[in-house]
Protein backbone atom coordinates (compact mmCIF):
# COMPACT_ATOMS: atom_id res chain seq x y z
CA UNK A 1 0.00 0.00 0.00
CA UNK A 2 1.67 3.22 -1.17
CA UNK A 3 1.13 5.96 1.51
CA UNK A 4 1.34 9.75 0.64
CA UNK A 5 4.37 11.37 0.79
CA UNK A 6 3.35 15.13 -0.07
CA UNK A 7 1.11 16.61 3.29
CA UNK A 8 -0.89 19.43 2.89
CA UNK A 9 -0.17 22.36 5.32
CA UNK A 10 -3.08 21.83 6.76
CA UNK A 11 -2.91 18.37 7.55
CA UNK A 12 0.54 18.55 8.88
CA UNK A 13 -0.24 21.58 11.38
CA UNK A 14 -3.44 19.75 12.54
CA UNK A 15 -0.83 16.89 13.51
CA UNK A 16 1.37 18.92 15.14
CA UNK A 17 -1.13 20.30 17.22
CA UNK A 18 -2.43 16.77 17.92
CA UNK A 19 0.94 15.83 19.23
CA UNK A 20 0.22 19.66 21.92
CA UNK A 21 -3.11 18.57 22.77
CA UNK A 22 -2.55 15.13 23.77
CA UNK A 23 1.22 15.53 25.48
CA UNK A 24 1.10 18.92 25.79
CA UNK A 25 5.08 18.60 23.96
CA UNK A 26 5.68 21.69 21.47
CA UNK A 27 6.94 20.24 18.53
CA UNK A 28 8.32 22.08 16.04
CA UNK A 29 7.63 22.34 12.40
CA UNK A 30 10.86 21.42 11.83
CA UNK A 31 10.17 18.23 13.31
CA UNK A 32 7.63 17.23 11.24
CA UNK A 33 10.08 14.65 9.00
CA UNK A 34 11.11 13.25 12.56
CA UNK A 35 6.84 13.20 13.26
CA UNK A 36 5.82 11.66 9.31
CA UNK A 37 8.32 9.00 9.34
CA UNK A 38 6.93 7.44 13.13
CA UNK A 39 3.16 7.82 12.36
CA UNK A 40 3.94 5.87 8.58
CA UNK A 41 4.66 2.95 10.81
CA UNK A 42 1.13 3.38 12.07
CA UNK A 43 -0.83 4.60 8.84
CA UNK A 44 0.21 0.81 7.48
CA UNK A 45 -0.57 -0.70 10.55
CA UNK A 46 -4.28 0.85 9.89
CA UNK A 47 -4.37 0.27 6.07
CA UNK A 48 -4.13 4.31 5.20
CA UNK A 49 -2.80 5.90 3.06
CA UNK A 50 -3.19 9.29 3.57
CA UNK A 51 -2.12 11.02 7.02
CA UNK A 52 -5.64 13.48 6.26
CA UNK A 53 -7.87 9.78 7.00
CA UNK A 54 -5.67 9.27 10.25
CA UNK A 55 -6.76 12.83 11.85
CA UNK A 56 -10.46 11.29 11.51
CA UNK A 57 -9.11 7.83 12.97
CA UNK A 58 -8.22 10.33 15.82
CA UNK A 59 -11.25 12.35 16.22
CA UNK A 60 -13.89 9.48 15.69
CA UNK A 61 -11.76 6.44 17.82
CA UNK A 62 -10.54 7.85 21.37
CA UNK A 63 -9.15 4.52 22.05
CA UNK A 64 -6.40 5.52 19.08
CA UNK A 65 -5.33 8.29 21.50
CA UNK A 66 -2.79 5.75 23.43
CA UNK A 67 -1.36 4.53 20.40
CA UNK A 68 -0.41 8.42 19.06
CA UNK A 69 0.75 9.15 22.11
CA UNK A 70 3.03 6.37 22.08
CA UNK A 71 4.44 6.96 18.56
CA UNK A 72 5.11 10.83 19.16
CA UNK A 73 7.22 10.67 22.80
CA UNK A 74 10.91 10.35 23.25
CA UNK A 75 12.01 7.37 25.61
CA UNK A 76 15.43 7.46 25.58
CA UNK A 77 16.56 6.93 29.35
CA UNK A 78 19.41 4.29 30.99
CA UNK A 79 20.62 3.35 34.35
CA UNK A 80 22.63 6.16 36.18
CA UNK A 81 22.56 8.70 33.55
CA UNK A 82 24.59 11.27 34.37
CA UNK A 83 26.90 9.62 37.23
CA UNK A 84 27.39 13.15 39.28
CA UNK A 85 23.44 13.19 40.19
CA UNK A 86 23.79 9.61 41.41
CA UNK A 87 26.51 10.62 43.39
CA UNK A 88 24.97 13.89 45.08
CA UNK A 89 22.03 11.18 45.85
CA UNK A 90 24.04 8.84 47.65
CA UNK A 91 26.33 10.75 49.28
CA UNK A 92 24.38 13.54 50.16
CA UNK A 93 20.74 13.44 49.46
CA UNK A 94 19.93 10.12 51.56
CA UNK A 95 22.07 10.47 54.53
CA UNK A 96 20.51 14.53 54.89
CA UNK A 97 17.11 13.23 54.90
CA UNK A 98 17.23 9.99 56.79
CA UNK A 99 19.59 12.06 59.62
CA UNK A 100 16.11 14.67 59.22
CA UNK A 101 13.20 12.20 59.20
CA UNK A 102 13.55 8.97 61.79
CA UNK A 103 10.65 6.77 61.27
CA UNK A 104 9.28 8.15 58.49
CA UNK A 105 9.01 6.68 54.65
CA UNK A 106 11.23 8.27 51.91
CA UNK A 107 8.82 8.82 48.96
CA UNK A 108 10.46 9.52 45.54
CA UNK A 109 9.11 10.17 42.07
CA UNK A 110 10.73 9.37 39.26
CA UNK A 111 8.09 11.96 36.54
CA UNK A 112 9.22 10.60 33.25
CA UNK A 113 10.30 7.11 34.03
CA UNK A 114 9.97 6.04 30.98
CA UNK A 115 11.11 1.83 30.81
CA UNK A 116 11.87 2.19 34.57
CA UNK A 117 15.69 2.16 34.43
CA UNK A 118 15.92 5.88 36.56
CA UNK A 119 13.56 4.47 38.64
CA UNK A 120 14.81 0.87 39.22
CA UNK A 121 18.49 2.81 39.94
CA UNK A 122 16.83 5.07 42.66
CA UNK A 123 15.94 1.50 44.28
CA UNK A 124 19.49 -0.02 43.89
CA UNK A 125 21.14 3.27 45.74
CA UNK A 126 18.28 3.01 48.16
CA UNK A 127 18.74 -0.65 48.93
CA UNK A 128 22.50 -0.08 49.19
CA UNK A 129 21.68 2.72 52.05
CA UNK A 130 19.26 0.32 53.30
CA UNK A 131 22.27 -2.45 54.11
CA UNK A 132 24.00 0.07 56.10
CA UNK A 133 20.76 2.06 57.93
CA UNK A 134 18.12 -1.28 58.55
CA UNK A 135 15.56 1.72 59.87
CA UNK A 136 15.78 3.41 56.77
CA UNK A 137 12.32 3.02 54.39
CA UNK A 138 11.13 4.25 50.94
CA UNK A 139 8.84 4.11 48.08
CA UNK A 140 9.11 5.11 44.77
CA UNK A 141 6.56 5.94 42.14
CA UNK A 142 7.71 5.78 38.39
CA UNK A 143 5.31 7.51 35.98
CA UNK A 144 5.35 8.06 32.22
CA UNK A 145 2.79 9.12 29.62
CA UNK A 146 3.54 6.12 27.28
CA UNK A 147 2.00 3.11 28.51
CA UNK A 148 4.19 0.89 26.34
CA UNK A 149 7.54 2.02 27.93
CA UNK A 150 5.43 1.27 31.53
CA UNK A 151 4.85 -1.89 30.30
CA UNK A 152 8.74 -2.51 30.15
CA UNK A 153 9.20 -0.79 33.48
CA UNK A 154 6.47 -2.75 35.56
CA UNK A 155 7.83 -6.28 33.88
CA UNK A 156 11.38 -5.45 35.43
CA UNK A 157 13.23 -6.89 32.30
CA UNK A 158 15.76 -5.41 30.13
CA UNK A 159 18.18 -6.36 27.22
CA UNK A 160 20.22 -4.77 24.72
CA UNK A 161 22.40 -1.89 25.44
CA UNK A 162 20.13 -0.61 28.61
CA UNK A 163 21.38 -3.36 30.52
CA UNK A 164 24.86 -4.11 29.37
CA UNK A 165 25.33 -0.24 30.01
CA UNK A 166 24.70 -1.36 33.58
CA UNK A 167 26.58 -5.28 33.28
CA UNK A 168 29.90 -2.76 32.31
CA UNK A 169 29.60 0.32 34.27
CA UNK A 170 28.39 -1.11 37.71
CA UNK A 171 28.82 -4.63 37.67
CA UNK A 172 28.54 -5.14 41.54
CA UNK A 173 24.97 -3.90 41.18
CA UNK A 174 24.05 -6.03 37.93
CA UNK A 175 25.36 -8.97 39.72
CA UNK A 176 23.01 -8.12 42.72
CA UNK A 177 19.65 -7.02 41.40
CA UNK A 178 19.54 -8.71 37.78
CA UNK A 179 19.09 -11.72 36.83
CA UNK A 180 19.37 -14.07 33.91
CA UNK A 181 15.76 -14.43 32.83
CA UNK A 182 14.95 -15.79 29.17
CA UNK A 183 16.29 -13.24 26.31
CA UNK A 184 17.80 -10.82 29.22
CA UNK A 185 17.87 -9.94 33.06
CA UNK A 186 14.87 -9.49 35.44
CA UNK A 187 15.10 -6.93 38.29
CA UNK A 188 15.17 -8.56 41.49
CA UNK A 189 12.04 -9.16 43.64
CA UNK A 190 13.57 -6.67 46.28
CA UNK A 191 13.63 -3.77 43.54
CA UNK A 192 9.96 -4.58 42.15
CA UNK A 193 8.57 -4.58 45.43
CA UNK A 194 9.84 -0.71 46.23
CA UNK A 195 8.61 0.57 42.90
CA UNK A 196 5.47 1.51 41.33
CA UNK A 197 4.57 2.27 38.14
CA UNK A 198 1.57 4.64 37.01
CA UNK A 199 0.53 6.38 33.57
CA UNK A 200 0.27 9.82 33.92
CA UNK A 201 0.54 13.07 32.45
CA UNK A 202 2.84 15.84 33.30
CA UNK A 203 0.47 18.53 32.77
CA UNK A 204 -2.28 16.89 34.93
CA UNK A 205 -2.28 17.14 39.16
CA UNK A 206 -0.74 14.24 40.21
CA UNK A 207 -3.18 12.91 42.50
CA UNK A 208 -3.82 10.43 45.49
CA UNK A 209 -0.19 10.65 45.96
CA UNK A 210 1.83 11.15 48.88
CA UNK A 211 3.91 14.01 49.18
CA UNK A 212 7.28 13.56 47.52
CA UNK A 213 10.67 14.02 49.23
CA UNK A 214 12.63 13.63 46.09
CA UNK A 215 11.56 14.27 42.65
CA UNK A 216 13.40 13.83 39.19
CA UNK A 217 11.78 15.48 36.80
CA UNK A 218 14.76 14.66 34.06
CA UNK A 219 15.52 15.36 29.99
CA UNK A 220 11.67 16.31 29.96
CA UNK A 221 11.27 19.96 30.08
CA UNK A 222 13.02 20.93 26.88
CA UNK A 223 9.93 18.96 25.13
CA UNK A 224 7.70 22.06 26.35
CA UNK A 225 7.60 25.61 25.50
CA UNK A 226 7.97 27.74 28.27
CA UNK A 227 4.50 28.25 28.94
CA UNK A 228 3.89 24.50 29.33
CA UNK A 229 7.03 23.99 31.49
CA UNK A 230 5.51 26.68 33.97
CA UNK A 231 2.71 24.17 33.78
CA UNK A 232 4.86 21.14 34.43
CA UNK A 233 6.54 22.40 37.26
CA UNK A 234 3.77 24.28 39.27
CA UNK A 235 2.00 20.73 38.87
CA UNK A 236 5.43 18.94 40.61
CA UNK A 237 5.73 21.50 42.99
CA UNK A 238 1.74 20.56 44.04
CA UNK A 239 3.26 17.15 44.68
CA UNK A 240 6.08 17.96 46.59
CA UNK A 241 6.96 18.00 50.31
CA UNK A 242 7.94 21.60 51.62
CA UNK A 243 11.91 21.21 51.46
CA UNK A 244 12.21 18.70 49.02
CA UNK A 245 14.45 18.44 46.16
CA UNK A 246 13.93 18.63 42.60
CA UNK A 247 16.64 17.08 39.87
CA UNK A 248 16.21 17.93 36.27
CA UNK A 249 18.05 17.13 32.90
CA UNK A 250 21.77 18.63 31.60
CA UNK A 251 20.08 20.90 29.42
CA UNK A 252 17.38 22.17 31.36
CA UNK A 253 17.25 25.19 34.00
CA UNK A 254 14.78 26.65 36.28
CA UNK A 255 16.79 30.21 35.80
CA UNK A 256 14.52 32.25 34.01
CA UNK A 257 10.75 30.24 35.68
CA UNK A 258 9.17 31.51 39.12
CA UNK A 259 7.69 27.78 40.21
CA UNK A 260 8.66 27.93 43.63
CA UNK A 261 12.15 26.38 43.21
CA UNK A 262 15.75 27.84 44.57
CA UNK A 263 18.73 27.03 43.07
CA UNK A 264 21.13 24.37 44.87
CA UNK A 265 23.59 23.59 42.75
CA UNK A 266 23.37 22.42 38.61
CA UNK A 267 20.66 20.23 38.09
CA UNK A 268 19.01 20.31 41.91
CA UNK A 269 16.84 22.96 43.14
CA UNK A 270 15.42 22.75 46.62
CA UNK A 271 11.24 23.58 47.05
CA UNK A 272 10.96 26.55 48.97
CA UNK A 273 9.35 26.32 52.33
CA UNK A 274 6.47 28.87 51.49
CA UNK A 275 2.63 27.74 50.60
CA UNK A 276 2.09 27.38 46.63
CA UNK A 277 -1.22 28.48 45.00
Amino acid sequence: MDIENEIDAGTQRALLDKVHRHTGIHMADRKWTLLQGRLRRRLQALELCRYRDYLAVLDAHPEEVGAFINLVTTNETSFFRTPRIWEHFQQHLLPEWFRLHRGATLQLWSAAASTGEEAYSMAMVCEEFREHHPAFKYQILATDIASHVLATGKAGHYQGKSIEGLKRAKPDLFDRYFQPSGDGYLASPSLRAHVLFREHHLHKRLDGASRFDITMLRNVLIYFDEEGQRHVLENAHRAMAPGSVLIIGESESLTRLNVGFDFEQPLVYRRQERAHA
